[in-house]
């Protein structure tokens, strides 16, 4: 029987030559449009689809290879004698090979000025279709979705004479796994022009690897990362590493932390991040200036952590940088001298992301994998939801309600229970993810030591009771932020006029579970 091999592609890369490697083994070449051309204008005999069909290419090559001559032969279980008694009956002969590539819909939808028109019409029906086939009768089909499998299958061919199951079995989950990527994004995009900020009853999203990793958390757990197929502006999988090793699970997930609450500001800002909690953050009118108030909020912490900032690194201020060990380095850009100065240090990771005050996306989502499910929310971009209340007889200052909103800032990334002092736009003492409100306020106090007198607090949640007031008072706290709600807030007010401490309610709190 003839073996014979379906190729229409997109993307034409590598074709020609894995077109020619079929032919030398005896393999007769199927094709349609674009893909007939390129082999033809290659010297390569061709056989045109409509040719086995009987019927012409119609409604602008939408219809090519819909067809029971084609698909009887793709789909017909050649260990099947019925199937292959059907074949004979029908003359219809079997394709072995199919590979196909499918139309650039991601591409198309990445366009900014893209149409609705333009997107459906680069939606791919006969491509999925004949891969999707293929793919089913795997034992009997090789099915090549990536041309970078044309090398094994043609060394396979010329080494065995066939295919090996082995390798079809791969490239059939290679298949799948491609047209239901291919379906997600489709999707994603149509749910998106929809305009509603329902979730969808059905959620199908897709992500593409960007890289492999030696391991996850611990040294024992399987790692990658991957990143959305479309472009988001801002985020960690656009940056260009400029020196370093290879970034591991933690340092993508820490430094995705100091990018979220780098993003809240828009002065000079320099975040420091260990374990995906900052551990100081400092904003000023110098990078130099910024950085110093984030490494004296915590100095040990710091040790071993990621620095993030939203402003060039000058040379300056990459000398302080090189005294410590850091793990990351990342900001819009760095001084030639700068840059000097940081990539002496071989395993320091410098990244550069231009975009990296780049706002949310408005439609983005938040998922949380739990055992047997998919917990869903949209992002948290709002920081404050209305008017700020003062609830006490004493009003903050100007310069306390600048530090007050510094603090919040700083404390929506903190994780919960989460306290956060600052002084002179700059965080003192922050104290994270404790089981109860009070042991975060004294963890975040006494780090802030004598410092915190004449300094402000933020909380991210309500004070459940008038605990986390009286440790302020006691350490000279002059002014506090917070979302109030809780059913005790006259408790908490009551004693901050005790103490002549200014009380500010944001309405809106921000647990980071």
């Amino acid at each position: 029987m003839a073996k014979r091999a379906f190729l229409s592609v997109f993307d034409k890369s590598g074709v020609v030559d894995f077109a020619k490697g079929l032919v030398k083994l005896g393999f007769e070449i199927l094709s349609t449009g674009g893909t007939q051309r390129e082999l033809e204008n290659a010297g390569i005999q061709v056989t045109n689809v409509s040719d086995i069909t009987g019927f012409p290419e119609c409604l602008d090559g939408r219809v090519k290879t819909l067809h029971p001559k084609i698909h009887a032969g793709i789909l017909a279980m050649r260990g099947n004698e019925e199937h292959m008694k059907q074949l004979e009956k029908l003359g219809v002969d079997t394709i072995d090979i199919v590979a196909v590539n499918l139309y650039p819909f991601k591409q198309t939808i990445s366009k900014p000025d893209v149409t609705l028109e333009d997107a459906i019409e680069n939606i791919d029906i006969g491509g999925p279709t004949m891969l999707r086939a293929a793919a089913k009768n795997w034992q009997d089909v090789a099915s090549i979705v990536d041309s970078a499998d044309y090398e094994t299958v043609l060394r396979e061919l010329a080494e065995k004479g066939e295919v090996t199951r082995e390798t079809k079995f791969k490239l059939c989950a290679k298949v799948f796994e491609t047209t239901a990527a291919y379906d997600a994004l489709i999707s994603q995009y149509l749910r998106k022009q929809l305009a509603t900020e329902e979730l969808p009853e059905k959620l199908t999203i897709t992500y593409e690897k960007q890289q492999g990793m030696r391991y996850g958390e611990n040294p024992h757990q399987k790692a990658a990362f991957y990143r959305e197929p479309l472009y988001v502006p801002g985020s960690l999988a656009n940056a260009e590493q400029l020196n370093g090793k290879e970034l591991s699970f933690n340092n993508i997930n820490d430094t995705a932390g100091a990018l979220d609450c780098l993003r809240e500001f828009e002065e000079t800002t320099v975040v420091g991040v260990k374990h995906a909690n900052p551990c100081g953050v400092g904003s000023a009118e110098t990078v130099y200036d910024a950085y110093m108030k984030a490494y004296e909020c915590d100095p040990v912490s710091i040790f071993g952590g990621i620095v993030a900032c939203n402003r060039e690194i000058d040379e300056k201020t990459a000398a302080q940088m090189s005294k410590i060990f850091l793990e990351i380095v990342v900001a819009p850009s760095y001084t030639k001298e700068a840059l000097d100065i940081l990539c002496q240090k071989k395993n320091l990771r410098v990244l550069r992301l231009p975009e990296i005050s780049a706002p949310l996306p408005k439609d983005g989502l938040d998922t949380k994998k739990v055992l047997g499910g998919l917990l869903v929310q949209g992002l948290n971009d709002k920081m404050f939801d209305s008017e700020f209340k003062v609830v006490t007889k004493r009003k903050p200052t100007d310069e306390e309600m600048e530090n007050l909103e510094f603090a919040f800032k700083v404390v929506k990334y903190v994780k919960s229970n989460g306290i956060a002092i600052a002084k002179d736009m700059g965080t003192l003492g922050i104290g994270p993810g404790q089981t109860n409100r009070i042991w975060a306020a004294e963890m975040a106090l006494e780090r802030s030591g004598e410092e915190a007198k004449g300094a402000v607090m933020a909380s991210d949640a309500f004070f459940p009771f008038d605990d986390c007031v009286e440790a302020a008072a006691k350490a000279g706290i002059t002014a506090i932020i917070q979302p109030g709600g809780s059913i005790r807030d006259e408790d908490s007010i009551k004693k901050c006029d005790e103490n002549g401490i200014a009380m500010v309610f944001t309405g809106i709190r921000h647990f980071r579970h």
